[in-house]
């Protein structure tokens, strides 16, 4: 299969995931607004997302991804193995680890979100919704790790829908329990734990599908499984280095004032959109080709790919930071303003979400360019380049978060994502990993053209049309009209200025012979 139609196979799902995500942050709006519940349950459900982006999803699958692959040229029953041994040695270590915290959540919750504290039951809530929550780092690494054998497989499909079936399972939780339950977040949390158990089993059943069971072995340091363990402790800030900026951010804003998580959490979620369905996408498809065609001596074919890559991440991504920055104030009050969640949270929450955009297309560059360390074993470089990027977000923070709030913890994150592209890119390019082509320097230029020229229509429409939308369903269709002159414009203009071509768009996706 080729890396674009990977790309858009991962990518499709994403897409359908985020959609739900969406419906998913529109209920908790809804049902909680931006207050103290729902700064409590973001907290809680921040917590084993933490761990997973850390050390199931991020560090996890840049070692063993190419550990597995190179099982794979030895042999399926190699291969099965590994995964197996690795398997069991994550559901030890994970199980001790959540039982662990469990038990010292109250003060694990504090560290999270010290301001907490300043607000009478704040604490509490969220220490209750985290040891409900925290179980479902357990499942979803043990996903993670199956996801892992599929995706090396090159069967993309069932792991990049597992999402979906959190968003789904979280919703059908909160609408069904919510009667039943103290508070709207315990109906969640319940949910999340819930959704953790079903993406699990979907998985169990995917891998089964595709020729390699994962049976239940006695737990063994076997020699893979340790260089596995060796190369997942140095990757962990690396490749998870989004993650732990929002979890800074987290613990800053709690401090602020009430709501300031909530805020940073709605805006970050509407950014996520093309950040997943790009991002991870590219990320997943992109390193298991890495590994193959350096493992295979070529060279010049991984180079081909990740320009490629980075130019389909640059189409992508900068007419949706572009239009995110335009309609920020318009998308949050579509998706949002309801129920609990007013005016002045549709304000709060633009103002994120405009700074967050800013740094949309670093955030995806970072997924094209890591592939190419953790595809050759290197798992040490990003983590010090990650080093210099987390202690450039706190200084940041510290210096924005005065005079613009909130706002100003999610343009520290936009920022230090930057930095984190370039000095990955300046690492690279020295060592002669990475050089743009001639094709690449030549559309990057016509595709920022073409992005502003979309951004200068959409300001200009907007406000023109944007007075007018008075009641909700009139906010809607502006905002569907927008969306569409939005992708009609950069089509038309990245057409003419050459930054991209229909017939190359669907060469792309076209299976290599």
């Amino acid at each position: 299969m080729s890396l674009f139609r990977s790309i858009a196979t991962v990518g499709g799902f994403t897409m359908l995931s985020r959609v739900t995500g969406l419906m998913r942050e529109m209920m908790i709006a809804h049902f909680m607004g931006a207050g103290a519940i729902a700064d409590a349950f973001f907290v809680a459900f921040r917590f084993p997302n933490l761990f997973r982006s850390l050390f199931a999803e991020g560090a996890f699958n840049a070692a063993f991804v190419p550990l597995f692959t190179g099982k794979l040229a030895e042999g399926e029953a190699q291969a099965r193995s590994f995964a197996e041994q690795a398997l069991a040695v994550m559901a030890l270590t994970l199980g001790i680890f959540v039982a662990l915290v469990e038990l010292a959540m109250p003060w694990a919750v504090y560290a999270l979100a010290p301001g907490f504290s300043d607000v009478a039951g704040k604490l509490q809530l969220a220490t209750e919704f985290s040891r409900i929550c925290f179980p479902y780092l357990l499942f979803i690494s043990l996903t993670s790790l199956q996801a892992g054998v599929l995706n090396s497989l090159g069967r993309f499909a069932a792991a990049a829908g597992t999402p979906v079936l959190l968003n789904l399972v979280a919703m059908a939780g909160l609408w069904a329990l919510n009667p039943y339950t103290q508070t709207p977040g315990h109906a969640l949390a319940w949910g999340t734990f819930a959704a953790g158990v079903a993406q699990f089993s979907w998985l169990v059943f995917s891998v089964r599908k595709a020729g390699m069971p994962l049976r239940v072995v006695r737990p063994r340091l076997s020699p893979e499984v340790k260089l596995l363990g060796r190369r997942i402790v140095p990757g962990a800030i690396g490749a998870g280095v989004y993650q732990v900026n929002l979890v800074i951010n987290t613990m800053i804003a709690s401090t602020v004032a009430n709501g300031a998580v909530s805020y940073l959490n709605y805006a970050d979620r509407v950014n996520q959109l093309p950040l997943g369905v790009v991002g991870i996408a590219i990320g997943t498809a992109l390193l298991p080709l890495l590994s193959r065609q350096l493992k295979a001596g070529e060279f010049e074919a991984a180079r081909e790919s990740q320009n490629r890559a980075m130019e389909f991440a640059l189409l992508m991504t900068l007419p949706a930071a572009a239009a995110l920055m335009v309609l920020a104030e318009p998308v949050i009050r579509v998706l949002f303003q309801r129920g609990s969640f007013g005016a002045a949270e549709t304000a709060a929450t633009a103002d994120a979400l405009v700074a967050f955009a800013i740094g949309l297309p670093a955030y995806v560059l970072v997924k094209v360019l890591a592939p190419a360390f953790f595809a050759r074993e290197d798992t040490r470089t990003p983590v010090k380049v990650a080093g210099a990027t987390m202690a450039l977000n706190v200084a940041l923070n510290l210096a924005l978060i005065g005079p613009l709030a909130h706002v100003g913890m999610a343009l520290s994150t936009a920022l230090a994502a930057w930095f984190n592209v370039v000095a990955l890119a300046v690492i690279l390019a020295r060592r002669g990993f990475f050089s743009m082509d001639a094709r690449l320097l030549s559309r990057g230029p016509r595709i920022v053209l073409a992005a502003a020229a979309m951004a200068g229509a959409l300001w200009a429409a907007k406000a023109w049309a944007w007075p007018w939308a008075v009641h909700t369903w009139q906010a809607l269709a502006v905002v569907s009209a927008l969306v569409t002159i939005g992708l009609v414009v950069f089509a038309m203009a990245a057409h003419v200025l050459g930054a991209a071509r229909a017939g190359e768009v669907k060469a792309m996706m076209r299976r290599r012979k």
